[in-house]
């Protein structure tokens, strides 16, 4: 499965109806309903905003809405781009200011699809990999340089913990965390060893 490299928007035209498409990265519902309900204040002379999400590692959540165009013809088509495009953990709504032009069933189903594909094509995708946290633990006259190779890495940092010693933990894709722990080890001479943790849910290929 793939994600959003990032949120954004792209617009197209088709016979004098504008289809404005705005996606953003989401976990969870509320965020996917809250972002739709953005969209709506941000287009309020649109007629239409159409959405669908689908949210879940394995895109098992799926969601769709016509708001009031006909059955079938934006949502569902909406989806279909996205499950195209192997995109989940993702939201798309589709704001329609009508031209005065009929589309037609097919006419819709293609304009809603293409303005996801379209806006999937400009924004990027990027894969989503299994992530491990592993744990390494530092005195503080340790802590600030291990930092800065952590980031100048360009290993992401989750929790730190500032106790008796510093405690990072590192989110690292869990086919790496062998070539990581040598990292660690020939980075700190030695002076930090690393814990695997929990296995977290997949995260972008950034």
């Amino acid at each position: 499965m793939r994600t959003l490299r990032s949120a954004g928007e792209h617009a197209t035209e088709i016979k004098r109806s504008r289809f404005v498409c705005a996606l953003a990265p989401v976990r969870e519902e509320d965020e996917a309903k809250a972002f739709l309900r953005e969209q709506r204040r941000q287009h309020p002379d649109a007629r239409h905003h159409c959405s669908a999400w689908v949210l879940g590692d394995d895109g098992s959540t799926q969601r769709s809405g016509d708001d009031g165009e006909p059955g079938g013809t934006a949502g569902v088509p909406m989806l279909e781009a996205l499950h195209r495009n192997e995109v989940t953990n993702a939201v798309a709504v589709v704001s329609r200011y009508f031209g005065g032009v009929l589309l037609g069933a097919g006419g819709l189903v293609r304009a809603y699809g293409g303005a996801v594909s379209a806006a999937l094509e400009q924004v990027g995708t990027v894969p989503l990999r299994a992530v491990r946290v592993v744990s390494t633990t530092v005195d503080y006259g340790l802590a600030g340089k291990l930092e800065n190779a952590l980031r100048s890495a360009g290993h992401r940092i989750g929790h730190v913990d500032h106790g008796a010693n510093v405690r990072f933990d590192v989110h690292v894709p869990d086919d790496e965390v062998s070539e990581f722990e040598t990292w660690l080890s020939e980075t700190t001479a030695g002076a930090a060893t690393a814990e695997r943790g929990a296995l977290l849910r997949a995260e972008a290929d950034l």
